[in-house]
């Protein structure tokens, strides 16, 4: 025999509870489920309900379902009781559609005793939202509130479910708000229902204030910490959001590559990006952040805003070898050069030409800068006259050529 679960628990209350007559009560302070007299279901009909869950209990479903379909309930209490049964047998079963359609019945009936009246509005709603049915899901909950008088923040939560897919986004404020004012305990799923509505409504600014609320009250949920800083970029809030991002990565919440570069982007325009290199370079070590040509060119990209020359144009070349990329190497010949490491950037310089780029006569016009740092006169008035050839170029390489043709002279060079 199987253990009774909660469905059969709850069959198990009414029947006991149906099967006997409640003594009649002063019902003019009550709630209407206080109200709702209890009946008993007939003679033929209590026996088939009897046994019918006898079998449910022994786990014989099929057999409980079997012998309920035989019942020939006769007036309207017996046949909603009949259909409220089959509804949690079919709902058990997996077997949604038939369940919706014979708890319908019953709740359309409206005539079961109080309890019994209460737990199928609330099955029968519930069920809807299971089945997509949002829009009829709504006033069946209500309907489970007003006859019970009570007010459930999980009901209100499920309204707001039904609610957010049909994107009646003012109408979930509402009602997260209602459910939050009777919360015992803050609720983080009716804030993140807020939370969802505001970001659908655009309305940024509140939705950060939601999570300002949030972020203190569960202060454990990574996410929350991430989204929070991310509503601030969007609010171009940038200090407040690069703040955040720090003290989401110091307490370790930070755990894709994304928000790993979100941050150390924020901290490299604000200011910090020698620590923006030591933090991208370290996860780019520990293999969260994936070593790519794009990775490492942002990477040599905080280098070079930090000043660190030699690193850039190491991590510039690193970049560019992957897939000989010619503008890479265009980069790391012009750090180099400006490092005073000219033989070195006439390397790269000439892997750039060699790889391809979009204007030769930019690096053309570099390696007549770097050869001319190196006193070697005759190749860089060779790459000065190439590079005069170029639109882009063509006007400061010309004014370098005589200059070139000067200093050749000067020391008896011929070109």
């Amino acid at each position: 025999m199987r253990k009774v679960n909660t469905i059969a628990a709850a069959l198990l209350l009414s029947l006991g509870g149906s099967l006997a007559i409640v003594p009649a009560v002063s019902a003019a302070e009550k709630c209407p489920i206080e109200k709702r007299k209890s009946k008993a279901v007939g003679q033929s009909v209590a026996k088939k309900v009897q046994k019918s869950f006898d079998a449910y209990t022994e786990g014989n479903l099929d057999e409980a379902l079997a012998i309920l379909l035989e019942a020939n309930a006769k007036n309207d209490f017996d046949k909603a009781y009949v259909a409220r049964m089959l509804g949690n047998f079919y709902a058990e079963k997996g077997q949604m559609k038939t369940a919706v359609k014979y708890l319908k019945t019953a709740v359309d009936a409206d005539i079961l005793g109080g309890v019994d009246h209460a737990g199928t509005l609330r099955l029968y709603a519930d069920l809807l939202i299971q089945e997509k049915k949002f829009k009829e899901s709504i006033p069946a909950y209500y309907n489970w509130m007003e006859f019970t008088c009570k007010e459930d923040a999980q009901v209100y939560r499920r309204i707001g479910i039904a609610h957010s897919e049909q994107k009646q986004w003012d109408d979930v404020l509402k009602v997260a708000d209602k459910g939050l004012a009777i919360s015992e305990k803050p609720d983080k799923g009716l804030y993140q229902m807020k939370l969802t509505a505001y970001f659908n409504k655009k309305n940024y600014k509140q939705a950060v204030k939601v999570l300002e609320t949030m972020v203190p009250l569960f202060q454990d949920d990574k996410r929350l910490w991430v989204q929070l800083a991310q509503f601030y970029l969007m609010t171009e809030d940038f200090t407040k959001s690069l703040a955040t991002y720090d003290l989401a990565y110091k307490n370790g919440f930070l755990e894709t590559a994304g928000n790993i570069q979100r941050l150390t982007q924020l901290l490299a325009q604000n200011g910090s990006p020698y620590r923006a290199a030591q933090i991208y370079a370290k996860h780019m070590k520990s293999g969260l952040v994936k070593e790519d040509e794009k990775t490492l060119t942002i990477l040599a990209g905080f280098y070079h805003n930090a000043k660190e020359l030699k690193e850039a144009a190491a991590t510039y070349g690193k970049a560019a070898a992957i897939d000989n990329d010619g503008k890479l190497y265009l980069r790391q010949g012009r750090i180099l050069s400006l490092d005073g490491k000219s033989k070195s950037a006439i390397t790269a310089l000439k892997k750039a030409l060699d790889a391809g780029v979009k204007s030769p006569g930019e690096v053309q016009f570099e390696l007549a800068l770097a050869y001319l740092n190196l006193k070697q006169y005759k190749s860089a008035y060779k790459y000065a006259k190439l590079a005069a050839n170029d639109k882009k170029t063509g006007r400061a390489a010309k004014s370098y050529i005589s200059y070139i043709k000067e200093k050749a002279r000067v020391h008896n060079v011929t070109l």
